[in-house]
């Protein structure tokens, strides 16, 4: 039996359970560190392979760097309905949802997260532990720097860049640079403070 453990055990990591099994995992074990009745990180089976079930970017971030100081096998997950074109790089870790399309010459960082839906166009850059929400669009060459996360339902576009550690409100039209550090929202999407 084909099995995975996923390292957090929230509705996101159920999300992340159901790609796994839909990519042919048959069994699912959990780390919940926060959780008693789960196994800790210390105690889960080191030879399996590993998925992260964390949706916070930060919180992603610090335990991809703990599951590859273990040597442990983390894999990208993509869920067989995604369209990702040949010619595009999935970073380790990674999570494409149901129905995501990502094209030509996209690169996508380590411990992504595509959620379903989203469309990511050509020759796109997208950091390291960036969220991009349900039904997100990209436009073509947009730069998503590491730790930005992107609302539901926003639309990017071509040529933009946002900045690390960014937010972006859900349902904006993003249409100029967004700096690094930032909350911005609205149509047309606009900075209206700074991310703690």
């Amino acid at each position: 039996m084909k099995s995975i453990t996923i390292y957090g055990a929230s509705g996101h990591g159920l999300v992340v359970a159901d790609i796994a099994r839909a990519c042919g995992y048959e069994s699912v074990l959990w780390i919940d560190d926060g959780d008693n009745m789960h196994p800790s990180f210390e105690e889960a089976d080191k030879t399996l392979p590993i998925a992260i079930g964390i949706g916070n970017n930060q919180l992603r971030a610090n335990i991809f760097e703990k599951i590859l100081q273990a040597n442990m096998n983390l894999v990208t997950l993509i869920h067989p309905s995604a369209v990702v074109s040949r010619s595009v790089v999935v970073g380790q870790g990674s999570v494409v949802m149901p129905n995501v399309v990502i094209n030509a010459n996209t690169t996508i960082g380590s411990a992504c997260i595509l959620n379903s839906s989203c469309v990511i166009e050509h020759e796109n850059v997208i950091g390291d532990f960036v969220h991009i929400s349900p039904r997100v669009a990209l436009a073509g060459n947009v730069k998503v720097s590491d730790f930005a996360h992107i609302g539901i339902g926003a639309s990017v576009k071509q040529g933009i860049t946002i900045g690390e550690n960014s937010l972006i409100g859900a349902g904006s039209v993003v249409l100029k640079n967004i700096g690094s550090d930032k909350i911005a929202y609205g149509n047309p999407c606009v900075e209206k403070g700074k991310q703690a």
